[in-house]
């Protein structure tokens, strides 16, 4: 068994025969001509001749991504319109008196460079789309079709890269996957493959056609980025259950997706998505999460090499305000420490350090790291639903010394004239068995608590758990971890607070009913397990 790994377009898992995608190409060669005005005239016929499929193959788009991806091919019969493209064919052909063949060549490579060099990512794929209209005009030329028929089953089509027209012209039943040498996630093929649901992996690296046979069969694993070639029964076996999973999670979601979390007996809770970065946006409007609970910011900070500036911070809150279209959107602030370590903090070594310096405590010892990421937050608060959360919370000072940062910068921003939002919801996670104790001094501070059950499993049974040898140990449905959610719950709604659950205990549907007869308002969990939580809340009834 072979196995590759790429970078993942679309997420499902197909298994199936290879099959490698042949293009004719046409091999351009320099030909010296004599009559130029009958090569343009032949340019401008393989022009007419290219807008013409291009418009066939839109109609086909049209039909099976929608027009928001359709107009791929509508910027392709602009791009062949374009006055700068043409006019550089047109005057290599007079100035080098050259076949037409050789001056769409030419054009195309000196173009795809231009936008291969340029900085924005959209930009840079955008090389590919001038390769392609130029691939066709230069086919038509010579008389030659452009679109090869690859198979008459159903097969995972492999291939050094694969342009947009050519993945709109395969037929969508016989494909059940593509797998690439190279591309880019943000090109046109990519998007096309992800809207036409079809699972997709690129980048996967030159030695990967040199290895493979077409008839073999291959299992692709969308989740992950990998593809096994003739598979042993084991992977075949895991990928099979994979597969069927999968397939099981989106059925679930065409019977799910718009219905309310709401129980037999009719009590009502929310049920929202956690993500690690902007990039998990799609994946929570897909599961259709009510919200965002726990967006970590740290992400901004294991990324970079420095501390992100405001900017950064700020146009990153804002996009996932902006996405989510008003719905609830809850960031923690900077969880750095323990087992997230980042150079440029300079944190010193500690023996323990999931009982050191982190989180809230690294934010209020440094007021300029907090200071700045408040700014951007209250910053972005302006473009959607926002809730600030902090974390590890132990005691009421840490909870005013993070009110007073929150109203100096919001002071700031108005003597700035800088817009936020007056209707920012103040959180704190309760996820030491400290903050769950005093959580009665807590609720009035704040609108709302989360239940970080990962760290309060840790720190309530003091088994680390990064720790592989505490496992049978560390029992998560222990009772006093259960005792202090709902202790915590009491308090919070004693005192007009809401509470939600945001660790792995969350997703563990054996509890869910439990807390929803402690009092939870809100579930928080991987966008994976919206539906599976919502289908256990639509099954319970708490009158029994």
């Amino acid at each position: 068994m072979l196995t590759f790994t790429g970078k993942s377009v679309y997420s499902a898992v197909a298994i199936g025969k290879i099959s490698i995608f042949k293009r004719r190409d046409t091999e351009v060669k320099r030909e010296h001509i004599s009559d130029i005005d009958a090569e343009k005239a032949r340019v401008a016929k393989a022009k007419e001749y290219s807008l013409a499929q291009l418009q066939t193959i839109y109609d086909k788009a049209l039909k099976e991504v929608g027009e928001a991806n359709a107009q791929i091919f509508s910027i392709h019969m602009m791009m062949l319109d374009d006055e700068d493209y043409n006019d550089s064919i047109n005057n290599i052909i007079e100035t080098q008196q050259v076949n037409a063949e050789y001056a769409i060549a030419v054009t195309a490579d000196n173009f795809a460079e231009m936008f291969a060099t340029m900085e924005d990512a959209y930009m840079q794929a955008r090389s590919a789309d001038v390769k392609d209209i130029s691939n066709r005009m230069i086919a038509n030329l010579s008389a030659d079709n452009i679109e090869q028929s690859v198979t008459d089953d159903k097969v995972i089509i492999c291939a050094d890269d694969l342009a947009p027209s050519e993945t709109v012209s395969l037929d969508k039943e016989k494909v059940l996957a593509f797998v690439t040498a190279h591309g880019s996630s943000n090109s046109h093929t990519a998007i096309l493959a992800r809207n036409m649901n079809i699972p997709a992996i690129i980048g996967v690296g030159d030695e990967f056609l040199a290895q493979i046979k077409d008839g073999q069969n291959a299992a692709v694993d969308g989740f992950t980025g990998e593809i096994y070639i003739e598979p042993d029964e084991d992977t075949l076996a895991r990928m099979t259950k994979k597969q069927a999973e999968d397939i099981a999670q989106k059925k679930l979601l065409l019977e799910l997706k718009g219905k309310e979390n709401v129980t037999l007996d009719g009590t009502k809770v929310n049920i929202y998505a956690n993500i690690g970065g902007v990039g998990n946006i799609g994946a929570v409007l897909q599961n259709d999460a009510g919200g965002i609970g726990l967006f970590r910011s740290e992400f901004l900070y294991l990324e970079n090499d420095d501390y992100p500036t405001e900017e950064q911070q700020f146009t990153a809150y804002k996009k996932v305000l902006e996405s989510m279209a008003g719905k609830k959107v809850i960031i923690r602030t900077l969880d750095i420490g323990a087992d997230k370590q980042v150079d440029y903090f300079d944190l010193a070594k500690e023996e323990n350090p999931a009982l050191g310096y982190r989180a809230i405590r690294i934010c209020l010892t440094r007021p300029e790291i907090f200071k700045t990421q408040l700014r951007a937050l209250y910053r972005a608060s302006a473009y959607g639903n926002l809730g600030i959360m902090f974390p590890m919370i132990i005691s009421v000072s840490e909870v005013e010394k993070a009110l007073q940062f929150c109203e100096a910068v919001k002071a700031e921003l108005k003597t700035e004239n800088i817009e936020y939002s007056d209707n920012v919801e103040i959180g704190i996670m309760i996820e030491t068995p400290a903050a769950a104790m005093i959580s009665d001094k807590l609720a009035p501070m704040v609108d709302f608590f989360s239940v970080g059950t990962n760290d309060l499993t840790q720190y309530t049974l003091a088994c680390d758990r990064q720790n592989s040898n505490l496992e049978e140990f560390c029992d998560t449905h222990h009772e006093a971890i259960l005792r202090l959610i709902e202790l915590s719950a009491q308090n919070a709604h004693k005192h007009g607070a809401w509470i939600g659950i945001c660790g792995e205990l969350a997703a563990d549907t054996t509890l869910t009913e439990t807390f929803l007869r402690m009092g939870i308002d809100e579930f928080s969990v991987s966008p994976g397990f919206v539906l599976k939580v919502r289908n256990e809340v639509r099954n319970i009834d708490l009158n029994k």
